[in-house]
């Protein structure tokens, strides 16, 4: 017999796929994927007025599919892996729904479609139809950019600097992950801060409970505990909203006929959003090339290629059927090899996720579970996240990470304008000069401020290693991107085109003075003139010396 024949005949004899390890990882990734389906549906029936049935049975079963396809995927190539390498100890690597997208894609593309076709005259359903279709869009989209990205994994990596591209998911995580969420968790103090230091201790500061029992699972449950108990006493606010109707309900939509005729006439309003979607989805290919090394390290050696094909196909996959939010393998598959854990965890997870968005019973716990207990989770996320890029950055590109953050805090900025300037009951040309001049330009500050995010890390990484060529190129493309409105757009409404329409719609909306000496040109001319500047600098000056960006010895 072939040797390679009998290898792969005793590792399928061998593979020991399931274990008790399995148990803490499934809760582990199980919750987190149910975390982010509380927080997409939250943000859109909370925040933005969607009708909850509309999100529940439209939008969450093909966001569900998408963890149970992918999750499916990656339990297939751990078998596969065992085959070919004839061991028994593979780990299935971690696939889940993107935190990061869940925000961008909510709050800065689906949220904001929603709000402006209500401003048009539709109705809710009509409005959240129209959002709706706006998302798979854009979840379509994503899904081509990474199967198109897979062959050219190693290639985007070198291409994009860390700093520029993990400081702009930085910046979500630290200022939309972590905060908007804690939002949540102090709206109920007691019981979200119960959750909230079970979260920190377990997940964060790595303590152990007894039994190695999940630290996420005891922190949900201590936190239900006490909402609950508060409430039964009296002091509590109960769950939110209505109870389901039934104890299940099958809804899988396949809406590609009705998405196809709208695609044909609402096209360019999407185009108008692909700068905040594509940057998310390259995110994703680059944490896929992450993961994947990182699996390498503990002797799981999965192809990158296959990896970020699979989340792209699982991405699809969920856009087809509806879904909003994209998939991505996740960062922790060290910490599920050293839990025990096989590919039962991501077995279960799929089918758990999948039957939970597609059967039902994600609404009774979107109805039970307190967002105040369970965003803790996406708390301990979004400060994973923001570790994670700056222990994967080079110690001297650290200010390149926390420059990428500055354009999200003028989003958070943002915010908070839009949530007071309604209540002052003043319209924009009624507010002081200098009040209309702080407003448009953190408008501006925050308008693309993925892509932005993304440019000035890169262009300051760039900087600090000493590379004119690739300062000038990133400083070049935001001026381009400037002069269209991809970035620092005037407009409230962030809509792309030439900068002399932009100018005649500031002139209608009475922000010409606001916005003086900030337009698309004097955008457009400033990151001419830093890249002007910078190509002197390379001619006289001298570049920086590597042993001087270094962190000095003992620190």
């Amino acid at each position: 017999m072939d040797n390679s024949i009998a290898v792969a005949a005793q590792g399928r004899k061998t593979y020991q796929w399931a274990g008790a390890g399995d148990l803490n990882a499934f809760f582990g990734l199980m919750i987190d994927n149910i975390g982010v389906m509380i927080l997409t549906t939250s943000l859109l029936v909370l925040g933005y007025g969607f009708p909850r049935d509309f999100v529940l049975t439209r939008m969450i079963p093909g966001t569900a599919v998408g963890v149970l396809v992918g999750d499916l995927i990656f339990t297939v190539a751990a078998f596969r892996l065992a085959r070919r390498s004839g061991r028994t100890d593979v780990t299935a690597m971690p696939l889940g729904l993107d935190t990061p997208s869940t925000f961008g894609s909510v709050i800065l593309i689906i949220g904001p479609a929603f709000l402006a076709a209500k401003g048009r005259g539709l109705e809710a359903t009509a409005a959240a139809e129209h959002a709706w279709f706006l998302g798979i869009t854009m979840l379509l989209a994503s899904g081509v950019f990474k199967l198109a990205c897979a062959p050219f994994g190693g290639w985007v990596r070198r291409v994009v600097p860390r700093a520029g591209l993990l400081g702009s998911l930085a910046a979500i995580a630290l200022v939309l992950i972590s905060f908007l969420p804690l939002i949540d968790v102090a709206g109920h103090p007691v019981a979200g801060f119960a959750s909230l230091i079970v979260v920190l201790a377990t997940l964060t500061a790595r303590w152990r409970l007894p039994g190695r029992f999940p630290g996420a699972v005891f922190a949900v449950a201590l936190g239900c505990l006490v909402f609950y108990g508060m409430n039964l006493a009296g002091l509590g606010a109960g769950a939110d909203g209505t109870a389901p109707s039934t104890l299940l309900r099958f809804a899988l939509p396949f809406p590609m006929a009705a998405w196809w005729t709208w695609f044909a006439t609402a096209w360019p309003e999407a185009l108008g959003y692909l700068p905040v979607a594509i940057p998310l989805a390259l995110a994703t290919v680059v944490g896929g090339i992450d993961c994947t090394e990182s699996a390498a390290a503990v002797g799981d050696e999965y192809s990158t290629g296959a990896i970020v094909a699979a989340e792209g196909f699982a991405t699809l996959v969920a856009g087809a059927f509806g879904g909003v939010i994209q998939s991505t393998p996740y960062i922790g598959h060290p910490a599920y090899k050293a839990m025990g854990a096989r590919a039962g965890y991501t077995l279960a997870t799929a089918l758990f996720v999948g039957a939970a968005g597609v059967f039902g019973y994600f609404d009774w716990i979107f109805f039970l579970i307190p967002k105040a207990v369970v965003f803790p989770i996406l708390v301990f996320v979004g400060l994973e996240i923001t570790a994670q890029s700056f222990h994967a950055t080079p110690f001297r590109h650290y200010p390149a990470v926390a420059f990428a953050c500055v354009p999200a805090l003028a989003y958070l900025a943002l915010i908070t304008i839009n949530q007071v300037l309604p209540e002052v009951g003043k319209p924009f040309d009624q507010l002081q000069p200098s009040t209309q001049h702080w407003i448009a330009t953190a408008t501006m500050l925050s308008g693309g401020f993925i892509v932005t995010s993304l440019l000035w890390g890169a262009a300051l990484a760039h900087l600090i290693d000493g590379r004119i060529g690739s300062t000038v190129g990133a400083l070049v493309l935001a001026g381009v991107f400037s002069w269209f409105g991809v970035i620092h757009s005037p407009l409230p409404s962030g809509a792309i085109m030439s900068p002399a329409r932009v100018v005649a719609e500031l002139k209608t909306q009475g922000r010409t003075a606001a916005t003086a000496g900030q337009t698309p040109y004097h955008w457009a001319a400033s990151y001419g003139v830093m890249a002007v500047v910078v190509l002197i600098l390379g001619a006289v000056g001298e570049p920086p010396r590597p042993e001087i960006a270094e962190p000095p010895e003992g620190v």
